[in-house]
């Protein structure tokens, strides 16, 4: 069976891209990761791709006088790839149907809250809202991306404690770590192609079901 072709869409430092690379590797996992896109010139992520010899593009939507031709270049170069899976790391721009519908059901995104709580947030936002809200357990959540921001259909979820003593900062540095390991889980089940969107759900299929073909759309 050929690897699953895997692109990275990411803006920022790229810590999560750094880390499913690195757990694509050594997973045993039947994808690869094959393409870096970033939509910042500058951003930091363009050196961590250039450390992991993954093939490196900056598409800056600055460049574009129009959101649907900035996301038709960004499927573009997707191709160009071969890739069947896109993962959103630290991409701080919103997708529209335009790109969406281009690769349904093929798109995980990484949110730091345990969604549907707290959607709609960036970054360190969620965590000074956790700690504002007074809530005991915080997380991260990888769900495929739909056209309704950050509302797509949960695949994994990892929960922690928290702390009293919990800044944001702290906060955040300790999600940050379950979400290393929850993109990784994600990726390597659809690699498997032992997921399956059925409605608003996903569900896991054992190893055995794999092959079945009743109702629902199997991925991966």
């Amino acid at each position: 069976m050929s690897k699953i072709g895997i692109g990275v869409l990411a803006s920022g430092r790229g810590t999560n891209f750094e880390a499913l690379v690195r757990a694509v590797r050594r997973g045993n996992m039947n994808g690869e990761v094959r393409v870096l896109i970033a939509n910042v010139p500058d951003a930091p992520v363009l050196k961590r791709a250039e450390a992991e010899q993954v093939p490196g593009v900056t598409i800056s939507h600055r460049d574009f006088k129009k959101r649907a031709e900035f996301e038709q270049a960004l499927v573009a170069e997707l191709r160009k790839h071969d890739v069947g899976l896109v993962c959103l790391a630290g991409f701080m721009r919103i997708l529209s149907p335009v790109f969406v519908q281009a690769f349904e059901n093929r798109i995980m995104n990484i949110h730091p809250s345990l969604l549907p709580a707290f959607a709609g947030l960036q970054g360190m936002q969620v965590h000074e809202a956790v700690l504002a809200a007074g809530v005991k357990v915080a997380g991260c959540t990888v769900h495929f991306v739909t056209s309704d921001l950050d509302a797509g259909p949960i695949i994994v979820q990892r929960a922690i404690p928290v702390h009293e003593g919990d800044t944001a900062e702290t906060l955040a540095l300790r999600v940050l770590v379950e979400e290393h390991q929850a993109f990784a889980e994600a990726v390597r089940l659809f690699c498997a192609g032992r997921l399956r969107v059925e409605g608003r759900r996903v569900r896991i299929l054992k190893h055995e079901e794999r092959e079945t073909k009743d109702e629902g759309a199997t991925i991966g």
